[in-house]
């Protein structure tokens, strides 16, 4: 489907890229949406950009933000098989469904996880990598 060097870019990545106080990272986060490559996420992670963005500023930032993932993202849904690989990675490591989800998404396109979180570092089925 992909190539191994493309990348699932994780809810984690967004918060930060919207709320960190971090120079650096804001720089490190401007660089990846500044690449060429195709960028993805899962739609949980449009979900999840949807709720903290109504939460922290509004529906008119929730539905600008995603409107520029949909724009920059191939967003990739969720289909039986990846439920169901999400069900098995869910069982075997004991993640919240949302990771669960990205970990599944991320392992079946052959994508690598763009995330710090330690539930998604975990899973050995799946290669991340963060700032």
């Amino acid at each position: 489907m992909t190539s191994e060097s493309e990348s699932l870019y994780d809810t984690r990545f967004f918060f930060e890229h919207y709320y960190s106080k971090d120079a650096s990272v804001l720089r490190w986060t401007r660089d990846e949406l500044r690449s060429s490559q195709t960028k993805y996420a899962s739609a949980i992670t449009a979900h999840e950009l949807y709720k903290i963005s109504l939460e922290n500023g509004g529906r008119q930032v929730a539905e600008l933000r995603t409107v520029l993932l949909d724009k920059e993202f191939e967003v990739i849904d969720m289909g039986l098989e990846l439920a169901k690989e999400s069900a098995e990675i869910r069982s075997k490591y004991r993640v919240p469904m949302a990771d669960s989800i990205i970990a599944a998404t991320t392992k079946l396109n052959r994508l690598e996880c763009v995330s710090d979180d330690p539930h998604l570092r975990e899973i050995r089925e799946i290669k991340t990598r963060w700032f």
